[in-house]
């Protein structure tokens, strides 16, 4: 079945697995000994080839087509006996969420998978880290549907709502990433200035967060996710946001006779730019004196008199 066939391609090289989860734990196995387990870890660290639902009561493809108006699944993996199963639906193009991809499309990526957990009722506490491995004779594997691309999937639920960036996204599959990737990051930008850490410690100081965030959340994810999406921050941040690029800002600021309250008013200013400047390198843009303007509220004109340091400082991502 050319399903299971891409199934085994798009699999981690070493993949979480178990023949029971709450019983035995995960494990972290080579691809060659996980295929042989119950459940699998079928998407990569910081990308999506899957979407994952857990329909937790007795179901059926034409449950999920006739009554909820959804796609076939790529996969549907169900339980011989209770009837239970998983759906998995195969995303043509991987969703990659890291620094450095578009947070428009992970927010997108993200509302998709909700309103399509919420439209099938699916199981909201699903980690959606492993699944019933569609490879296990354990299972009753049906390969009926093809690959999506996102777009193709948005046709079949209503996104008002959930593309509404006003909010936070529902903390349902990869909604939850979405929402600690976001915080995360905005956290990040301010905390990186104190005392500018050795990337080691600042790593620990972005899992601690990521973990403290994740904690509270209404659903959490698996320690292994949030660990991968601290590790992003951590490493885009450092590489970006630097000491002598801070120092740069304060040897070029005048004379220090001024009133108080104008250099603070200065600061929060150069904060702001720093962060509109790291905020479209994060999304993959460049960060012209154009865009920060309508970002921050300054005129190019003044970003070229005063603050053109800022843009000669900060290190364009990549």
């Amino acid at each position: 079945m050319e399903q299971l066939k891409i199934f085994t391609q798009r699999l981690p090289k070493k993949p979480y697995c178990s023949d029971s989860p709450k019983d035995m734990g995960l494990v972290i196995r080579s691809m060659e000994t996980a295929v042989k387990r119950r459940y699998i870890q079928p998407n990569c660290p910081n990308s999506k080839d899957w979407l994952l639902f857990d329909i937790d009561r007795q179901t059926c493809i034409s449950e999920l087509t006739d009554d909820m108006h959804l796609p076939v699944p790529t996969l549907f993996v169900q339980d011989y006996q209770s009837k239970k199963a998983h759906a998995l639906y195969g995303i043509e193009t991987p969703i990659h969420h890291n620094v450095n991809s578009s947070l428009a499309a992970i927010r997108f990526a993200g509302a998709v998978d909700v309103a399509m957990s919420v439209q099938m009722d699916a199981d909201a506490q699903f980690c959606g880290l492993i699944t019933k491995n569609p490879l296990n004779p354990h299972w009753h594997t049906y390969a009926t549907g093809g690959m999506y691309e996102l777009n193709e999937l948005a046709e079949y639920v209503d996104l008002s709502a959930a593309n509404d960036r006003r909010y936070k996204l529902a903390s349902i599959g990869l909604g939850r990433n979405c929402n600690l990737f976001e915080s995360l990051r905005k956290w990040a930008y301010k905390a990186i200035r104190q005392g500018w850490p050795a990337y080691d410690q600042w790593l620990i100081a972005c899992t601690d967060r990521a973990c403290a965030l994740n904690i509270g959340a209404e659903s959490q994810l698996h320690f292994s996710e949030v660990a991968h999406i601290a590790k992003s921050v951590a490493k885009w941040t450092h590489r970006n946001l630097t000491k002598e690029g801070f120092s740069a800002v304060q040897a070029s600021r005048g004379s220090k006779g001024g009133k108080i309250s104008a250099q603070n008013k200065r600061d929060k200013r150069e904060m702001a730019i720093v962060e509109a400047i790291a905020e479209l390198q994060s999304q993959g843009k460049s960060p012209s004196k154009a865009a920060v303007g309508r970002m921050v509220g300054i005129t190019d004109r003044a970003l070229r008199k005063d603050y053109a340091h800022l843009f000669q400082q900060i290190k364009t991502g990549t």
